[in-house]
């Protein structure tokens, strides 16, 4: 659906983008996620074609952006991180509005329904922009970006400066929409791309680190696994049985729990799943495992790390 191909774009000597690459699917809600600066914001404005880059290009649903721009953009619907409303017309009328700017071939007024329906504006169609919260303010920026039903939908930072409950009304509003649209979300909140997409591509310094599904991000540093285990057993005895388990680095305990039993820490090998192994292992010795969790590095270690490593990486090229 979406193909973005080495992209880049340099201001003065600055090189926002350098050689950026990624592809969104069909119904897909893919995070674009970096820090501030990391150049997300001039990617999003590049796809939406209100930027130029100057190398690379494009491509929606196989139409190239910078060659047939009407066309492309009819397939987008996009949210910039400050929404484009009109504070002194009324909710109802900016859609229709917006409708008129898009030249939106559907029925308007079934098709505002519609959007006013999915986005739980109803309650407030008739009430100035104006006059609205921060959170109704955002529905609205998302509902334009819906008109004309794109197949592609743009939101950068669609949640900046909203408090947690309407944080939690927009992330939904998102899932929803990823069922019937492709969703590109721009954020450098962790936990909000982590709860939302399906896939997350991180960008930092104009470059692209990791590209990955949400679940398995964390293999784009390779970590070691760990896992938390609750068994019941001597302390002794179950530590000493966990370290015979092949691929088992180290086992550290804290303390005990409910039930006789005892909390262990366990790190495997990187791309080693051992939980097997250990479920044989207890069973054969008589210690039941009560509780067993995965205890992965999280995306904020990820991120963390990857963002490190080429800050590290740049540093060793300018020491040369």
């Amino acid at each position: 659906m979406i193909e973005v191909s080495n992209l880049v774009k340099v201001y003065g000597k600055n090189i926002a983008l350098n050689d950026v690459s990624f592809t969104a699917g069909d119904r897909e809600i893919l995070g674009f996620l970096g820090p501030n600066g990391a150049g997300k914001t001039t990617t999003m404005n590049i796809m939406t074609g209100y930027l130029s880059s100057d190398a690379g290009s494009v491509k929606i649903d196989g139409v190239d952006v910078s060659e047939k721009p009407g066309e492309a953009k009819r397939q987008i619907g996009f949210l910039p991180e400050i929404p484009p409303l009109y504070p002194d017309m009324t909710v109802s009328e900016y859609l229709y509005f917006v409708c008129e700017l898009k030249n939106c071939k559907y029925d308007k007024k079934a098709h505002v329904d519609e959007i006013l329906k999915v986005c739980r504006l109803g309650d407030v169609k008739r009430r100035l922009i104006k006059n609205l919260s921060k959170g109704y303010k955002q529905r609205v920026g998302i509902a334009q970006a819906l008109v004309g039903n794109p197949k592609v939908l743009i939101f950068d930072e669609p949640t900046v400066g909203l408090d947690p409950k309407q944080i939690i009304e927009v992330r939904n509003l998102i899932r929803t929409l990823g069922r019937d649209h492709t969703v590109i979300l721009s954020t450098h909140i962790l936990s909000e791309a982590q709860a939302v997409c399906d896939r997350i591509v991180i960008i930092n310094q104009g470059k692209i680190l990791a590209d990955e599904k949400s679940e398995s991000i964390t293999r784009a540093v390779n970590e070691n696994a760990k896992f938390m285990l609750k068994i019941i057993g001597s302390q002794r005895d179950v530590s000493s049985a966990l370290r015979e388990v092949d691929g088992v680095l180290s086992v550290q305990v804290s303390g005990g729990s409910e039930r006789d039993s005892f909390t262990y820490h366990v790190e495997s090998e990187a791309g080693r799943d051992v939980r097997r192994d250990i479920f044989f292992k207890m069973a054969e010795r008589g210690f039941p495992i009560i509780e067993l969790t995965r205890e992965g590095v999280s995306l904020e270690d990820v991120f963390i790390k990857l963002t490190d490593t080429q800050s590290g990486s740049r540093k060793e090229r300018r020491a040369k």
